[in-house]
């Protein structure tokens, strides 16, 4: 169901738009600081950031329609490794990206930081080479 301007209720409902350069690579970044999950064994909050990079193929994802989506885990229980493989999941399902990398870090639980990376890699696709400048002289002056 498509998002109303005004709507601020969580949704599953994640949105995309089309790639405006999709003859280019170029690295999406996110950084989303106010995630929140139950732990599903105590049934306290686990608070993270959630870091997300990726490089779109034919889609974008609408960033409304991602807060909502990152909201409607507030009330879920989920450990630390599921709910990053999930929304990474999700993700690359609307999307079907190119490359896609999702970091959770966590806060503390127990004495102990929580730190999730999940990544996908589309099968037909390989990173161009990295490009190493030399260094510049201008800046010298």
């Amino acid at each position: 169901m498509p998002l109303t301007p005004n709507s601020t209720l969580p949704s599953t409902a994640l949105e995309s738009f089309p790639n405006p350069n999709p003859g280019r690579d170029f690295i999406i970044r996110m950084r989303m600081p106010e995630f929140t999950c139950l732990c599903p064994i105590t049934g306290q909050p686990d608070f993270a950031t959630l870091y997300l990079e990726y490089i779109p193929e034919a889609r974008c994802v609408e960033l409304k329609s991602l807060k909502l989506y990152v909201w409607s885990f507030r009330d879920q229980g989920s450990f630390h490794e599921a709910v990053t493989n999930r929304i990474l999941d999700d993700l690359v399902g609307l999307l079907q990206p190119r490359y896609a990398r999702l970091t959770s870090d966590f806060g503390v639980r127990g004495g102990i930081y929580t730190h999730v990376v999940a990544e996908h890699r589309a099968p037909d696709w390989s990173p161009a080479p990295p490009v190493i400048l030399p260094a510049a002289e201008w800046h010298k002056q």
